[in-house]
């Protein structure tokens, strides 16, 4: 049924009562919204500092703000003598309204009026307008007060003592920080090898912006409750005073309160962390007992108990912050809240990067492909590894300089491990040489393994080996292999081991060539059996010389 076909089946006399009673409701808010905009805004009376009345009402035609102007003039004009004479109430009717005024002899001041009656605040006229009274009573009595010499010498002298106390305290405040800041450098150079103190000499610009810090709360401390006391000292100024001082105490009732209320909670979340510490601490002597040799666990391999306790640590105190997180005082405020979703931001921005080197640093270290102290060669880089760290590691070369390598370069990249399997037997090096045919390979043998014996820096034992790693068109390809205890000295030691190879193979008469021969020659280029045993070599065990 349609809007129009109800109307017309509505009896007439009900359909007129319906539309005046809709037009009276639009006309009753229309009313209420343009009484709302006319109503003057209301305008508080203020008489050196102290809050005398509010004004909400007209009066006679005069608005609010412009009673507030005549009231102020009214008390201005007083007389000396009249300041200190008792304010009486008169009530009075205007256009059948209800007020009070109030006045000191002939002296109208003011009227309250029922309508500058605070609607919230449900007290009778007459009590308002006592209230005044005694507001009014207490600033003229101020005022009188200001004019007699003896309270303005009283208060200038106060005064004046409070500022040499502040001045004093102040003094005394910089050198105090000064002096804990020198008695700080002294102890942080008397411990210069020290890890800890180390880390406290690269923070030392973060502590000293903290002492200036609360250096300057101090300081501001001070001049707050030298203000608050000289404001107190003179009867004009005695409401600022006192102002601040309510507002001083009451910051720190709000703190005090808030700190009370919050110690259930802050025990609780302080007793979750000291849990937390207890069993990381046992954490660590467990691995701590893994890493010298006193406890076997399968899969836990010494050269991955420190990242994995690592590991541990972080899950570990993980867990008991987000556990002990919701018992933080103020943990569900805006401003956690806000921190919260910046460090989330940060880290989605950073996060790419920083987890594929986390991930690569695990990779090396669980796969145990080197560790501090190896021998590597990591295709451009070769040298001793010194750190393997959560997102780099560091290797010192050859030339003792330290090479950063990020970790996903290294897990892309192969990685040759001399130290690995070498144990107790040293770092395994090596070297070629290629001689030809002509040459017996016994005596090749032993010259190499006399100059690996001659070469200082190669360990005697194990004994150095020789493989023949080739049989070429015209050369026979030699390996000298020999073991060394310092890795980071293997190019030196390889020069004086190829210095020596060079000395045997002239002390011999051997030539070191591998002959390519344009014609074939004419006789057949091999060693005669009667100098196999040329020396330096000798006789294998179960064979002689022919």
């Amino acid at each position: 049924m349609s809007p129009n076909s109800f109307c017309r089946r509505l009896p007439a006399g009900l359909t007129l009562f319906l539309v005046a009673a809709s037009l009276f409701l639009v006309s009753l808010t229309a009313g209420a919204a343009a009484a709302d905009q006319l109503r003057p805004p209301e305008a508080t009376l203020h008489y050196h500092f102290r809050p005398i009345v509010t004004f909400r009402a007209t009066f006679v035609g005069a608005s609010p703000e412009y009673r507030v102007r005549r009231a102020l003039a009214r008390i201005e004009a007083l007389p000396v003598g009249h300041m200190q004479q008792p304010i009486e109430l008169t009530p009075f009717v205007v256009e059948d309204r209800r007020g009070i005024s109030l006045h000191i002899g002939e002296a109208v001041l003011f009227g309250i009026l029922e309508g500058d009656l605070d609607p919230e605040e449900k007290i009778p006229l007459e009590a308002a307008a006592r209230r005044s009274a005694d507001e009014l009573g207490a600033a003229l009595l101020a005022v009188s007060e200001q004019r007699r010499p003896m309270v303005l010498v009283k208060g200038i002298g106060l005064s004046l003592a409070a500022t040499a106390i502040a001045v004093l305290l102040l003094w005394l405040i910089r050198r105090a920080a000064a002096f804990i800041v020198r008695q700080f450098e002294k102890v942080i150079d008397a411990h210069p090898e020290s890890s800890s103190f180390r880390w406290a000499r690269h923070g030392w610009a973060l502590v000293q912006r903290i002492a200036q810090l609360l250096m300057g709360f101090l300081w501001l401390s001070v001049a707050y409750l030298w203000l608050s006391f000289v404001l107190a000292r003179f009867p004009l100024t005695e409401p600022l005073g006192d102002r601040l001082t309510t507002f001083l105490f009451g910051l720190l009732e709000t703190i005090g309160v808030g700190f009370v209320e919050a110690l259930p909670s802050l025990t609780t979340a302080l007793v979750i962390l000291f849990l937390t510490k207890a069993f990381n601490d046992a954490l660590g002597n467990f691995f701590k007992a893994a890493r010298a040799g006193r406890v076997q666990v399968h899969g836990l391999h010494p050269e991955t108990v420190n990242a994995t306790h690592r590991i541990c640590t972080i899950i570990v105190w993980g867990l008991g912050i987000a556990i002990a997180y919701p018992f933080i005082p103020m943990s569900d405020s805006d401003a956690f809240k806000g921190l919260s979703v910046m460090f989330g931001f940060m880290l989605t921005l950073g996060s790419a990067g920083i987890v594929n080197q986390l991930m690569s640093g695990l990779v090396l270290v669980y796969s145990r492909a080197l560790s501090v102290g190896d021998f590597v060669d990591l295709g451009e880089t070769v040298g001793v590894v010194s750190e393997v760290g959560a997102l780099s590691t560091k290797v010192i070369n050859m030339r003792n300089e330290e090479v950063t390598i990020p970790n996903a370069v290294l897990v892309g990249s192969p990685i040759k491990n001399y130290s690995r399997l070498a144990g107790a037997r040293g770092t395994l090096v090596s070297t070629k040489v290629t001689i030809g045919y002509d040459t017996p390979w016994r005596q090749v043998h032993a010259m190499l393994i006399a100059a690996a014996e001659q070469t200082p820096g190669l360990r005697a034992l194990p004994k150095p080996f020789v493989y023949q790693r080739g049989l070429a068109d015209w050369y026979v390809e030699y390996e000298l292999f020999a073991h060394m205890d310092k890795p980071l000295e293997r190019v030196p030691v390889l020069s004086a081991l190829h210095a020596n190879i060079q000395d045997q193979f002239n002390t011999y008469g051997v030539q070191i060539m591998s002959p390519h021969f344009v014609v074939q020659p004419k006789d057949n280029v091999v060693v005669p059996r009667e100098s196999w045993h040329a020396a330096p070599a000798e006789p294998e065990a179960g064979e002689r010389p022919q």
